[in-house]
C-alpha cells in the first residue's frame, strides 16, 4: 500500500473512532436531518476554517483539525442520508450505522487512489487553505443542486461532491497532521 493510502486510513480511523464515541453517546440521531441541514452543517464547519485562517484566530478552544474531522464525517452522513434517505426516527442501528460508514470510507479511499494516480499526488504542494477554498465551493454546489431539486444538467451530483469534500479534509488533515515533518525535510534540503 502506498503512503497516501496509508495516511488515508490512519486520517479516517481517527474520524472513525470519534463516529463510533459520538454513537454510542447520541444514537444515529442524524437520521433526521435532511439534506439542506447537513449542508448547512458542512458549510458551518468550512467557514469556520476559513475565517480561523483568515484571521489567525480562533475564540473558541478548539483546532480546526477537528473540522475537517466534522466535515468528514458529516459528509459521510449525507452519503448515508443520500443512499437511505431521510427519517422521521432513528431507524437503524449503531451497528448498521457503523458497516455504512466503513462502506463510504471505503468508496472515498478507492477514489482518492483513482484520482491520485491520475493527478500524480498534486495535492501535496496545495496550501490547507486551497482544500478550505475547494470544500467550501463544493457545498456551495451542493447548495444549488438542492435548490434545484437534485436536478443537474451536466454535472456531477451531491454524491461526488460529497466525497471530493472527504478525500479535500483528509489531505488537509495529512497536512496539518505531518507539518512538522515537512518543515524538517525541507530544512534538510
Amino acid at each position: 500500500m502506498d503512503k497516501t493510502s496509508q495516511q488515508f486510513l490512519q486520517v479516517i480511523e481517527k474520524c472513525r473512532n470519534i463516529f463510533q464515541k459520538k454513537l454510542k453517546d447520541y444514537g444515529p440521531a442524524w437520521r433526521l436531518l435532511r439534506p439542506e441541514s447537513i449542508t448547512d452543517q458542512l458549510y458551518i464547519k468550512a467557514n469556520r476554517i476559513r475565517t480561523i485562517e483568515l484571521t489567525g484566530e480562533a475564540r473558541v478552544d478548539e483546532q480546526i483539525d477537528g473540522e475537517f474531522i466534522g466535515l468528514i464525517n458529516y459528509s459521510i452522513i449525507g452519503l448515508i442520508q443520500n443512499e437511505l434517505g431521510f427519517a422521521d426516527e432513528i431507524d437503524i442501528s449503531n451497528e448498521k450505522a457503523m458497516q455504512l460508514y466503513d462502506k463510504y470510507s471505503r468508496n472515498a479511499l478507492d477514489l482518492m487512489q483513482r484520482k491520485n494516480h491520475d493527478y500524480g499526488e498534486a495535492w501535496r504542494q496545495m496550501r490547507v487553505s486551497s482544500f478550505t477554498d475547494l470544500i467550501l465551493m463544493k457545498i456551495f454546489r451542493i447548495k444549488q443542486i438542492e435548490d434545484n431539486q437534485g436536478e443537474t444538467l451536466v454535472s456531477e451530483g451531491v454524491e461526488n461532491n460529497y466525497f471530493d469534500i472527504i478525500n479535500y479534509s483528509v489531505f488537509a488533515l495529512i497536512k496539518l497532521w505531518n507539518l512538522d515533518e515537512e518543515k524538517e525535510e525541507n530544512n534538510n534540503i
